[in-house]
């Protein structure tokens, strides 16, 4: 996020795109409402109308993978009546003149035709966002989960620099990272392509800082995304696979090609606090420690790092990920292990992590502190981009876009397009599965269809239906509900006795190389 969560309780406008932000994100849904409460606009832009629409000014129900099209179509209409501001444009900004010329393929004609919504929402929206200021964007996976997610995220890049929305309180574009410490991950160089603090692997100077801090010769070239990794393991250049925290049987988009891959693995191991789905497929499996039995920071979605503390002793044989990690290594003879608490670890990140250098672990005794924070007295940044961006040029640069399609269309045989969102009750399957509470109210998988489908196909509430994509077949009860478009039907993917992510779409971003889970064409057959 450039901004901070609580800076949404006053902003004046809120657009919450690709987000069911009370479902997926309840904390930050409570400071969307304050607003609301305040007197702000609230623009809910998605494809199913989830319970924020109650709170909406403005709520814009798009088809699916239509979001660039439907942000494109605001800021033509920004431009046309001259509501973007030309100060923030000139002083802060580059590039205009190409976005500005690539808005023509936009006309509100064409945006209503994709989208399905209509004209006069889409001017009132865009009027909203720009008037009456500060605005701030959220989004979540539906913005990101697309073939074309990277333009979907530069869409709202664009819509916040033509307005001068950001570098401002209450203003900015707010991802809201999906699980507690992914952020955290993240920062401290989770990724193929960057090293801690997002120095990239590609740069000579920084792999020259990283071989001198680590005493190790590095690679220069970026590895591979998440994704890439399972096509890698199924052509044999991959032959094993060390698996942390993640439960891709039912997590990953098209799990059948995921589950094959594993089971191609010459040696497989998965690190957890539970037996999962996907260690029944380990080789090796070591027992890590749930949040309570360690000691650590997590760092959220806002770009705040907080400490944990260890509350209770671990299970069994179980060990910090960290400690495992550092065995590991010693036992192949790496060095720069030898780390005996995870106040070392902080240590070694503030040293070459410019953004981390002020935060100790003495510091986070006082309460959480946002990156970046560049010394031992620096406050750290609420909001990001005052004064410059984080470019060579120090400016905010605008990306001409064009319309794409997703990555799968219907037809006459997968006449649906089948989207996937969250339940308040459960994350994925690891944790909120094994809760008995969570699981009496969350308990079951349930398909949402609207009702003329639901007519067309002679199916009723509770009725149990086969799903069928080109991937794979899922048997799930239904639930007819207007809240879902015509043609359109959802699942969330957390119950592993209804495997959602069997059906779904792994075609990939160029760029971030995610999948486009959220549109897949299905068939729906009565059982």
């Amino acid at each position: 996020m450039t901004n901070t969560i609580t800076e949404l309780g006053d902003a004046s406008t809120i657009l919450a795109i690709g987000t069911n932000t009370t479902e997926a994100h309840p904390i930050a849904a409570l400071q969307v409402k304050d607003a609301v409460r305040k007197g702000a606009n609230l623009i809910v832009a998605n494809p199913k109308e989830i319970d924020l629409c109650r709170f909406a000014t403005v709520f814009l129900q798009h088809k699916p993978g239509t979001d660039v099209a439907l942000l494109m179509g605001m800021m033509r209409v920004i431009l046309e009546e001259g509501l973007e501001d030309k100060t923030f444009i000139k002083d802060r900004c580059e590039d205009f003149e190409t976005f500005e010329k690539s808005l023509e393929a936009f006309d509100l004609d064409t945006v209503e035709k994709l989208t399905g919504v209509s004209q006069d929402k889409i001017i009132k929206a865009a009027r909203i966002y720009a008037t009456q200021t500060p605005s701030s964007t959220i989004y979540c996976m539906g913005i990101t989960q697309h073939v074309h997610g990277t333009d979907n995220v530069l869409a709202i890049s664009n819509l916040a620099l033509l307005t001068g929305n950001i570098g401002k309180p209450s203003t900015g574009v707010n991802p809201l990272r999906g699980q507690n410490n992914v952020q955290g991950a993240c920062d401290v160089g989770c990724l193929p392509n960057v090293y801690p603090g997002y120095q990239q692997v590609t740069s000579p100077d920084a792999k020259t800082k990283f071989e001198s801090a680590w005493d190790a010769e590095l690679s220069d070239k970026p590895g591979q995304t998440h994704t890439e990794i399972f096509d890698a393991l199924l052509d044999g250049s991959i032959k094993s696979l060390y698996l942390v925290g993640e439960n891709p049987v039912l997590s990953e988009a098209n799990a059948n090609h995921a589950i094959e891959a594993m089971e191609k693995a010459d040696f497989m191991v998965v690190q957890d606090i539970f037996l999962t789905e996907t260690a029944e497929l380990a080789d090796v499996i070591l027992p890590g420690t749930a949040f309570a039995e360690k000691d650590g920071t997590f760092t959220n979605t806002e770009r705040r790092v907080q400490r944990v503390r260890k509350a209770v002793d671990p299970v069994g044989e179980a060990k910090p990920d960290w400690w495992i990690a550092c065995e590991l290594a010693k036992r192949l003879k790496g060095k720069g292990f030898d780390f005996t608490n995870s106040s070392e670890i902080m240590e070694e990140m503030r040293s070459v992590m410019p953004a981390y250098k002020g935060i100790s672990y003495s510091r986070l005794e006082k309460g959480g502190l946002q990156w970046p924070c560049l010394s031992d007295d620096h406050p750290g940044t609420p909001f990001l981009h005052v004064e410059k961006f984080g470019t060579a040029s120090g400016k905010g640069i605008f990306k001409p876009l064009v319309y794409k399609k997703s990555g799968e269309e219907t037809d006459q045989e997968y006449p649906l397009l089948l989207t996937t969102d969250r339940s308040l009750f459960h994350y994925h399957s690891t944790m909120t599965r094994r809760v008995y509470g969570l699981n009496v109210l969350g308990k079951e998988e349930l398909l949402n269809i609207h009702p003329e489908d639901a007519a067309q196909l002679e199916i009723a509430d509770d009725q149990k239906v086969r799903v069928t994509s080109r991937r794979g077949v899922v048997d799930v009860k239904v639930s007819i509900t207007d809240k879902c478009l015509p043609g359109t039907v959802s699942m969330s993917f957390h119950f592993s006795e209804t495997p959602t992510n069997l059906l779904t779409c792994c075609e990939l971003d160029p760029v971030a190389k995610t999948p486009g889970t959220k549109v897949c064409a299905v068939k729906i057959e009565t059982l």
